[in-house]
């Protein structure tokens, strides 16, 4: 434990640990110290000045070592001639600290003047105005009036862009160097930086695309000033307009807290909207940032081309019909299905959702399947992380794994998190047959073949024990691998351990194969059923841990199954719109889906029912750390649809099979009372909160910026079987074939920007959006006779795409990375042929 200081700041009598900022002892004792360019997240650098406080510091005596005292018993101070820097000044045991002093307050009203000299008078047109920091400590601290003259004020260019997502006002910058530094620091993005000196100092972007960073969006919520705003924000709205509701972003498994700012407006039709999306601060899940793609990409929720009634197919075509209509076929049709029924789900659903199609399913006979291309939902609940893990705790003593997975392409605030526990010392892990960023921070890199996950894992394991049973030749090559052998030690040795495995050129055998083995990995080193240590899956979607908990399971042949199948629900899934194999194998079926836009599985449909989107409505998910956190309604609902859950409850009531469809937050308590691992949860305890450091989110908005508070509920994080107690054993990994085809081998990796139903609508993303392509070695591309952005076509499957060509040396010889979702269909390595699009024109 921190030693203690005792200290006085305005005369509060304050204790911190040792080490401590003023201007954070402060902060946690209620007392106001302005600041600009200090920010509790990075590190000080006392460029403002605007937390200048006179110090006190108690005279000691060179010869016995001893504090001095005055004739009145107290302490014998020595001030010194100058203020001071809170911001950069640690506290010492009986500092005296005066921030409310004239010569205090004189500084800080200096400092004002100084940088309103060039500032313009933007205050009735700037988006900050309402929260901004510098406007409110004008008012508190600044002169009456200044003596420098208007036209001396400096003219800059303003509404420059720095990237397509973020606007800089040039004139308005301060140069506290917020932005600079987090690019630099926080995220390792060192993509803008300052240019110039003197007066002329401005902000500029080094990258091209320019602001080339998944975190842009951050830079506007901690600047003091107007100086960046977001593209879709700027000139939209003023603060106090603005109405406020505790979400959850829907786009990645790791469940981070946002808030949403709407208000009702004549430019849409008298409509509610969602102006912006800001991150609500929860420090053991996103802190307080989200990245670009959860900040931008909300814009599907409320897109014109949303379902807003049931259609029927008749006479061949989908034509509108009312609920009952649609409802009373449904059911019909389920009489008729004989266990026939196959539920196919997505990891976008709610708990709440899943739970009732589960139970629906079950009550059938039928078949509950989660549509995705990864495995191991099973094992996390038993070795998942323990409860009260937080990444924030990782430093020293620990070491994280991470395997088949491009950490910030698949959940960008994962790849944060770990790159922050390695710069505080954690061993960080990489194991991926290819270099991605996190490289950059990792203490071993180590490198495997297309299909050798699980084997690779596996090595790791054996290199630790001497008595090894008969191991396959592909372990057995990898085994003599010094690096392998060292990490796995390290690994082995550390006080906490957390692997973290991906989907990156896995089939879903590999992917289960992979799970198991990380699996065992942590049982034979002990890193299990404790906070800090376990299993962490890097799932495609929101709540695909949620559907594991609630009983929805993968198919490994879903082509096949589909074929079993008499009658198909689809629910938020597009299976027929990512591959064409699937759609022929839907022909047979009675179908109904139900989602929130006619997806092409809509188009071969029977049945299409129209749902609410996550801002109309309450529900839950549990991200990939298992924490079950819910969100709340934004908008009003939607004429016309129901939440998925209503929508079965009331198919349900058709077929005498009771499941709540009136509420969430009763469905919620039917969840906990038939799901072991929810029994303690319900949506009281998911709306609980304590108070959190950093401080954010209040009147001060220059101290943290404009994150929100969270007030709304931090989640409840579910403990995994091994943290129960209950014995947990090795199960044997049952290898899948490891030899890769001749020729090209396509094999699927992610992008954080997708082609996906839920970002395309985001239109502001689409200069971020790849086009469809696939990356080759140079190599391969002079054997093809191709070169970068050579249109070609990619067979494989029966399946044929245009795509373009990009050259990349970082990717293995004789493979292709094929990013998922842009039109090819691949569910694992697979062989391709690539035909110059020219040529076969031609």
């Amino acid at each position: 434990m921190a030693k203690l200081v005792n200290l006085t700041i305005d005369g509060v009598q304050v204790t911190v640990p040792e080490g401590t900022l003023i201007v954070n002892a402060a902060k946690k004792a209620g007392i106001d110290i302005p600041v600009f360019c200090y920010h509790p997240k990075m590190e000080p650098v006392g460029m403002c000045r605007m937390c200048l406080v006179e110090i006190g510091r108690p005279v000691i005596d060179r010869a016995t070592g001893e504090v001095q005292h005055e004739s009145d018993g107290t302490p014998k101070l020595s001030f010194g001639p100058k203020l001071e820097t809170a911001c950069t000044t640690p506290v010492s045991e009986g500092m005296v600290v005066l921030g409310t002093s004239e010569k205090a307050r004189l500084g800080r009203e200096d400092i004002l003047e100084f940088l309103l000299t060039s500032h313009p008078l933007d205050c009735p047109v700037c988006d900050k105005g309402g929260e901004c920091p510098l406007q409110n400590l004008t008012m508190g601290f600044g002169p009456g009036e200044s003596r420098y003259l208007y036209a001396e004020k400096m003219h800059l260019a303003k509404q420059v862009p720095l990237g397509e997502l973020i606007y800089l006002d040039r004139e308005r910058c301060i140069q506290c160097g917020r932005c600079v530094r987090f690019q630099s620091e926080i995220v390792d993005d060192p993509v803008i930086g300052f240019y110039h000196r003197g007066r002329s100092l401005e902000i500029v972007s080094f990258s091209e695309p320019g602001f080339d960073s998944y975190f842009s969006g951050n830079t506007s919520d901690i600047c003091p000033v107007g100086a960046l705003t977001t593209a879709d924000f700027r000139f939209q709205a003023r603060p106090w307009e603005l109405n406020h509701a505790a979400s959850l972003c829907t786009q990645c498994p790791v469940g981070c807290n946002t808030t949403l700012n709407t208000r009702r407006e004549a430019v849409s039709g008298g409509n509610y909207v969602v102006k912006r999306v800001m991150p609500r601060q929860n420090e053991m899940v996103n802190e307080i940032w989200i990245c670009d793609k959860g900040r931008f990409g909300y814009h599907y929720a409320q897109h014109a081309e949303r379902l807003e009634q049931p259609l029927i197919r008749k006479n061949g075509t989908l034509t509108p019909a009312s609920w009952d209509e649609a409802l009373d076929l449904v059911a019909t049709r389920l009489r008729q299905a004989d266990r026939g029924l196959m539920t196919l789900a997505g990891g976008r659903l709610a708990n709440e959702d899943l739970f009732n199609l589960h139970q629906l399913t079950s009550a059938l006979d039928g078949k509950s399947v989660l549509y995705t291309h990864m495995a191991g939902g099973d094992l996390t609940t038993q070795v998942g992380l323990g409860a009260g893990t937080n990444f924030a705790d990782l430093g020293p003593g620990s070491a994280i794994l991470v395997i088949a997975s491009d950490l910030e392409e698949e959940a960008p605030i994962w790849w944060l998190r770990v790159k922050q526990a390695a710069d505080r010392g954690s061993t960080v892990i990489v194991a991926n047959p290819r270099p991605t960023k996190l490289d950059r921070v990792a203490k071993y890199r180590l490198r495997y073949p297309y299909g050798s996950e699980a084997s690779f894992v596996l090595a790791m394991l054996n290199s630790l024990s001497a008595k090894r049973p008969e191991l396959p030749d592909a372990v057995k090559s990898l085994l003599r691998d010094e690096q392998l052998k060292a990490a796995a030690q390290a690994f082995a040795q550390a006080e906490n351990g957390i692997v973290v495995f991906g989907s990156e050129g896995t089939s879903f055998e590999a992917s289960q194969a992979l799970a198991q083995a990380c699996a065992n990995l942590l049982l034979a080193t002990g890193h299990v059923g404790k906070p800090n240590n376990g299993l962490l899956g890097v799932w495609p979607r929101a709540n695909d841990q949620g559907a594991w908990d609630m009983g929805f399971r993968p198919e490994a042949d879903l082509a096949k199954a589909l074929q079993d199948t008499r009658f198909l629900y689809v629910v938020a899934a597009d299976p027929a719109g990512d591959d064409p194999a699937l759609a022929g194998a839907m022909q047979a079926q009675f179908t109904v889906v139900q989602d929130l836009f006619l997806t092409q599985t809509g188009m071969l449909a029977d049945v299409v029912l129209p749902v609410q989107s996550y801002i109309e409505r309450q529900g839950s998910f549990t991200s990939g750390e298992r924490r079950v956190q819910c969100y709340y309604p934004v908008l009003p609902e939607r004429p016309g649809s129901l939440p998925d859950f209503a929508v079965v409850a009331r198919i349900g009531q058709r077929l005498d099979i009771a499941l709540e469809g009136r509420s969430a937050v009763r469905v919620m308590d039917k969840i906990a009372a038939q799901i072991p691992a929810y029994s303690d949860v319900n949506y009281g305890r998911l709306a609980e909160v304590v108070e959190q450091w950093p401080i954010v989110g209040r009147d001060d908005l220059y101290y943290g910026g404009t994150t929100y508070e969270n007030k709304q509920g931090l989640g409840v994080q579910l403990a995994p079987t091994a943290q129960k107690g209950q014995p947990i054993s090795m199960e044997w990994v049952k290898l899948p074939d490891q030899t890769l085809p001749d020729g090209l081998v396509g094999v699927p990796i992610t992008l954080l920007y997708d082609r996906g139903t839920t970002l395309l609508p985001s239109e502001l993303l689409h200069q971020r959006i790849a086009v469809p392509h696939v990356l080759l070695h140079p190599d391969d591309a002079r054997k093809l006779k191709v070169d970068q952005g050579t249109s070609v076509e990619v067979s494989t499957g029966g399946a044929h795409v245009l795509v373009t060509v990009q050259l990349d040396d970082t990717v293995p010889t004789g493979v292709v990375l094929v990013p998922r979702s842009l039109g090819i269909p691949l569910n694992g390595p697979a062989v391709l042929t690539i035909q110059v699009a020219e040529k076969m024109a031609a």
